[in-house]
């Protein structure tokens, strides 16, 4: 591809909003909380989301075996759960130790700071040639928590993160 072409593909994708959402799952004991980027509703009825989610992360056996998984959203201004959910834990690691939670009634871990959560039953993956796996989730509880504002972002690829405020 001439470099032209890219940087204008480039300027093209970074026009697409992404948000950031901790997606949390627990089973058996164990529990897990990633941060992920790519998030989107897919079906109205029944209310369904996919999720892009990179491939090798400690959540997805979790979410394998419990069939289930939660979406916290997240306020822009909390760059404490940015932090900590950016780096995946050890698969061991208890991330949300220290961190008020309750369980949906899935059982999947929610977030208490967060602004909002959907639970979703896991209703497919898709296996892709890249990165990432899309997981589908039918979504069968969901709360908003607190109000703030969402965090939500564009360009992130590759060229400098904006806010929608700098767009």
């Amino acid at each position: 591809m001439a470099q032209d072409a890219a940087v204008s593909i480039s300027a093209a994708l970074d026009q697409i909003p992404t948000g950031m959402y901790i997606m949390t799952a627990a089973c058996d004991g164990l529990s897990s909380g990633v941060l992920v980027r790519w998030v989107q509703r897919c079906c109205i009825t029944p209310p369904l989301l996919m999720i892009a989610l990179r491939k090798g992360m400690p959540i997805e056996p979790i979410i394998r075996d419990s069939r289930t998984f939660a979406l916290c959203q997240i306020d822009e201004k909390d760059r404490f759960l940015q932090r900590k959910f950016a780096t995946p834990p050890d698969r061991t690691d208890d991330p949300f130790v220290c961190l008020p939670t309750h369980a949906a009634p899935g059982g999947s871990p929610v977030i208490e700071r967060a602004m909002s959560y959907v639970e979703c039953e896991l209703a497919r993956n898709v296996e892709l040639d890249c990165d990432h796996r899309i997981y589908v989730g039918q979504v069968h509880h969901g709360r908003c928590l607190h109000e703030a504002r969402p965090a939500i972002r564009f360009g992130l690829n590759g060229s400098p993160e904006k806010t929608r405020d700098q767009k």
